[in-house]
């Protein structure tokens, strides 16, 4: 056993004073769709809902046994704050928490739950990456110690606790374990414990892939821009400590998933199964859709990282899942100015079709008026016939829905 192994269990024990070991359950709907044994670790479970209370209390843990009691600083789009919230609150230790002015009400307020009189919300910076910069800059200039998010030793053994737990409880090592990246303390974590010994893959959002970007250059780099959709791994520079852990995974492993995809997902885990996930979370199950052939008859680990989910988010959730699925599109119509033109266009609606969205973008033509328009139907088969019988009747008609710049404007 390495000194890594040895250490990271070592942490495990501690983390029992502060709660104990997260679920690591057999998904049956799951495990039936994929003609495998699905087990999702249940992060989202933790007193924090998701799995940074682990790094975040190892790395204060070590502080506060060589004696310093802070204040100690972090930066976090929500879960690692609310370790570090938790865990000061446990030390009776000052904190100051920087999170970016995007972040959901949800996770702030959870923040101030956990750390109660004992910590301080600072919000600033449009991403994490500025967020980051001025806790840095206020840590340094302040002499106050810095808990990193991902980027440190300490939190990098802690988050490997996990993979301590998912050996006590399956009492094998799997043939997959499937797991998120962001800034990579949870992938690094799992790699330095497990090794070779099992396969890894990785999945990202696809508008933020700081791993795979790095593992392609060789180096690392710094994405140009990130979409914050999935905030809990939107991430632009993997850190430093992390990719030392990663660079030598082969690139193939690092999944790229897009965020309607991972929409259509957090709602069928939410309605079949009753398990609320953020997008983060639900990055690794999300994930199963691309390894589907290579994980029959496997045992497979999915990695559940948080399940803070801010429920004001759901209906733009719902609306990128039915997008996805084919199941809801948007068009501008060209409508003709005359009585009855509307009548008409709602008569070559099918059964299943509904009107979603019904706006007038310009109506001071003289003949033709510009028309937003939704439509849903029950099944994605119903669109072909419903816009066949739209042009045959005259309508003219653009499609938009996957027109990002327009959607931005308009739906």
């Amino acid at each position: 056993m390495s000194s890594f192994q040895i250490d990271a269990k070592s942490a495990t024990q501690e983390m029992r004073a502060l709660f104990p070991s997260t679920p690591l359950q057999k998904n049956e709907y799951l495990s039936e769709k994929y003609s495998a044994d699905i087990y999702l670790k249940r992060e989202d479970l933790s007193p924090v809902r998701s799995y940074k209370i682990r790094g975040a209390f190892n790395a204060m843990r070590k502080q506060v046994f060589a004696g310093n009691n802070g204040p100690f600083v972090c930066a976090s789009a929500g879960n690692h704050a609310q370790g570090v919230a938790f865990a000061c609150q446990h030390y009776d230790a000052r904190g100051r928490i920087y999170m970016p002015v995007t972040t959901p009400q949800q996770k702030i307020g959870k923040t101030k739950a956990f750390g109660r009189n004992a910590i301080e919300i600072i919000l600033e910076g449009d991403s994490f990456d500025e967020t980051l910069r001025s806790a840095q800059t206020y840590a340094a200039q302040h002499n106050a110690t810095m808990l990193p998010p991902y980027d440190h030793p300490d939190v990098i053994e802690g988050q490997a606790s996990i993979a301590v737990e998912i050996l006590d409880q399956l009492g094998k090592c799997p043939d997959y374990i499937i797991a998120p990246v962001g800034g990579g303390g949870l992938s690094s974590g799992l790699v330095k414990y497990f090794g070779a010994k099992t396969n890894f893959r990785f999945c990202e959002p696809a508008g933020g892939r700081s791993l795979f970007g790095a593992l392609k250059a060789g180096h690392l780099i710094t994405l140009e821009e990130v979409d914050n959709f999935v905030d809990g791994a939107a991430v632009a520079r993997i850190g430093d400590a992390n990719f030392a852990a990663l660079h030598t995974q082969p690139i193939e492993n690092t999944l790229s998933i897009p965020e309607d995809r991972l929409c259509s997902t957090m709602i069928e885990m939410l309605n079949i199964e009753g398990i609320v996930l953020e997008p983060a979370g639900a990055l690794s199950v999300d994930a199963l859709k691309d390894v589907a052939p290579e994980i029959v008859g496997k045992t497979v680990v999915c990695t559940v990282s948080g399940g803070n989910f801010d429920f004001e988010r759901l209906p733009d959730v719902k609306e990128r899942a039915l997008r996805f699925e084919g199941l809801k599109k948007y068009f501008i119509l060209r409508l003709p100015q005359r009585p009855g033109a509307l009548k008409d266009f709602l008569g070559l609606l099918g059964p299943n079709d509904d009107i979603a969205r019904f706006e007038y973008l310009k109506k001071s033509a003289r003949n033709y008026g510009s028309v937003l328009i939704g439509i849903e139907s029950k099944t994605a088969a119903g669109f072909p016939p419903l816009l066949d019988r739209i042009s045959d009747a005259g309508f003219s008609f653009q499609d938009i829905t996957d027109d990002d710049i327009l959607a931005q404007f308009l739906i």
